[in-house]
């Protein structure tokens, strides 16, 4: 059960990076290359950053339950 959290902690701690990194930043970003530069007049941001804003929570939000459960699991045994 313990190399099972460590594989997917290993693996959402690369994609966190790589999320963190395809965000705009001041200046534009990595997620122009992948549509992230157009902008719409409402929102004042992209379709394209909005999902990606959602799915950088997402694999944060796993990747902070990994973190948590081998502190338990660690702690316990």
């Amino acid at each position: 059960m313990i190399f099972a959290f460590n594989i997917l902690l290993v693996i959402t701690s690369v994609l966190l990076v790589v999320m963190i990194l395809l965000h705009k930043g001041r200046g534009g970003g990595l997620s122009d290359m992948f549509g992230g530069g157009v902008t719409s007049g409402v929102g004042g941001s992209s379709t394209a950053e909005k999902n990606l804003d959602r799915i950088t929570i997402g694999v944060g939000t796993i990747w902070f339950a990994c973190i948590v459960s081998l502190g338990l699991l660690l702690k316990s045994g």
